[in-house]
Parts: structure tokens; C-alpha cells; sequence
């Protein structure tokens, strides 16, 4: 019996080991030595940004022996990490090449950015330049500081529209609170200013307000901003004016319309601008027992 005969077991075992020895050599190898582009650890961030603004890149390849980025603008850089900034908007193609032989692409979008205008080309808001008190009968001015061409002044008192120019002057007949309104081209929001007319004070006949008429007063005035509402005019400035003013932010105050259907004051303000032609004839409103917060409003009203 020869030698291999002999050892036939342990020769066959010895050669299964190697084997398996060879394949985690080969397989080890593999790992450290044979590379492909997915063993590249790079990041490029952002990919969306605007001309001017910061890209950051890094490398941390461990393997490599030289490195190169490529921005796709015609520069490169041989650092591990750093910054780069584009001056023309586009798409590009962030490459990372490695040992020159391995490349793994980042795509970045550079857009243009959005240049602000100079206070010179902006338009300047248009305000309203008028006293905050008169007297009745008085001579008061408005005046209007815009840009604008066109101007539609409502001082409150008749309804109408009382003026077209940029400096208007207005005597009022009856003492009272009004709300100016002035429409300009520049916005299709009107801009308001809230001025007080006084009575004129006579020593021999001073009056005293009844309690009627304050409340009738205040019907007056939520009668006006609703109407504002049907009216199509700016729905947030009049909805939120009777909310803080009168109905101490309470959108589920009762609304009774034409003495039969109740909604909340939300929802009936809701409906209201897209009642067209709707005309609110009388408003009267209730208070709470502190006579704070108006908790219910009747209205009565037609087409």
C-alpha cells in the first residue's frame, strides 16, 4: 500500500482546507485590494441650490491613493473636502474620480436666484394722511401719500364715492364715527382710516346720548362692514373688524336672518360674499349681561 492510499483522508481533507483557505484569501483580496466605484465614500451637499450658495463636498475613501472632483463647470479640486460656488445657473454633473480609475458621479441643479427689487422700483405703500378728530361742519383733509394716479375716496357719511382726488377735503353733516375708504389702482384692497366727528359744543344746549342711540350706532356700524362683505370688498379686514369690536372672537355668535333661519357668524359671513346683490336692511345686535360681547344679531335683508 503506497503513501496516498495510506494518507487518502487527510490528503483530501488537506485539500478541501487549502481550497477554502485560497477562497478567503481570494475573498480578502477582493475586499482590500479590487475596488469598484461603489466603494467610493463621497456626499455632495446640496443638490438644489441657487447661484452663490454653498456646495459642500467631502471625501473619505479609505483605499484611495489620489482623488479629483470634477464640478462640471470647468474646475476641479484635489482636497478631500471643501466648498464650491456656481455663477451660472444649470444642471451639472459632480464627479469624484479616484486612483483615476474609479468614478462616482452626484448631479446637482443650480438655479437662478431671484433678484430683489430696489426700494426705488417698489411702489411705495399708499397710507392715508387725515386727522383722527374734527369737529362737525369742519373743513378736514385727506390726503393721500402713493404712488398711484387713481384715487376713489368713501369718507363714510353718504356712501357714495365723495372724491377722485389725491388731496380731498370733506365737511361732515352729522357727528359721528366713520370709517374712510380710499381705492387706489395700486392694490385691490382699499385702504380704511377711522375718524371721530365731534358735535359742536353749544353750553346752553349740551346734549346727552341716549342709551338708543349708542346702540344704534353700533347697529349701524356692523351694518356697514357687512355689507362691505356683500359687497365683495376685502372679506378679512370687515369679518375680523366685527369679530374683535364687537363679538369678543366668538366665529359661533347666533345670527337670526329675516326672523327665521339661525346660523353662526362664521358661516353666515361665509355666504354673504358669495350672496351677490345681497342688501342688509337692519341689523340689530344683542349684548351679554356685562354689556361686553355681542352674543346674537338679527338681521334683516333682500335682493
Amino acid at each position: 500500500m503506497n503513501y496516498f492510499q495510506k494518507n487518502k483522508k487527510n490528503i483530501i481533507i488537506g485539500v478541501i482546507a487549502t481550497l477554502l483557505i485560497a477562497a478567503l484569501v481570494a475573498l480578502w483580496l477582493q475586499k482590500k485590494v479590487i475596488h469598484s466605484a461603489d466603494d467610493i465614500v463621497g456626499v455632495v451637499y446640496p443638490s438644489a441650490l441657487s447661484v452663490g450658495d454653498t456646495l459642500l463636498f467631502e471625501d473619505k475613501t479609505q483605499f484611495a491613493k489620489s482623488k479629483r472632483w470634477n464640478f462640471g463647470d470647468g474646475t476641479t479640486s484635489d482636497k478631500n473636502s471643501g466648498i464650491h460656488f456656481y455663477n451660472k445657473p444649470g444642471y451639472y454633473q459632480v464627479s469624484l474620480i479616484v486612483d483615476n480609475k474609479y468614478t462616482k458621479s452626484f448631479p446637482v441643479m443650480v438655479s437662478a436666484r431671484s433678484v430683489k427689487q430696489s426700494k426705488d422700483s417698489v411702489k411705495s405703500k399708499t397710507i392715508i394722511e387725515a386727522p383722527v378728530e374734527a369737529m362737525l361742519n369742519e373743513n378736514v383733509q385727506f390726503r393721500a401719500v402713493s404712488d398711484a394716479t387713481q384715487f376713489a375716496w368713501k369718507f363714510g357719511e353718504t356712501g357714495n364715492t365723495d372724491s377722485k382726488e389725491k388731496l380731498a377735503i370733506y365737511s361732515y353733516k352729522k357727528a359721528g364715527d366713520y370709517v374712510v375708504t380710499l381705492y387706489t389702482e395700486e392694490s385691490q384692497e382699499p385702504i380704511y382710516h377711522r375718524i371721530k366727528i365731534k358735535p359742536i359744543y353749544n353750553p346752553l344746549e349740551e346734549e346727552e346720548v341716549s342709551v338708543e342711540d349708542s346702540y344704534a350706532k353700533i347697529d349701524n356700524d356692523f351694518k356697514y362692514h357687512l355689507q362691505q362683505i356683500a359687497n365683495g370688498n376685502s372679506f378679512n379686514t370687515h369679518y375680523n373688524y366685527l369679530l374683535k369690536t364687537y363679538l369678543c372672537n366668538n366665529e359661533n355668535t347666533v345670527v337670526k336672518v329675516n326672523e327665521s333661519k339661525v346660523n353662526n357668524f362664521y358661516m353666515y359671513c361665509a355666504g354673504l360674499q358669495f350672496d351677490k346683490n345681497m342688501v342688509i336692511q337692519t341689523v340689530k345686535v344683542n349684548f351679554d349681561d356685562t354689556q361686553n360681547c355681542v352674543t346674537k344679531v338679527d338681521i334683516n335683508q333682500s335682493k
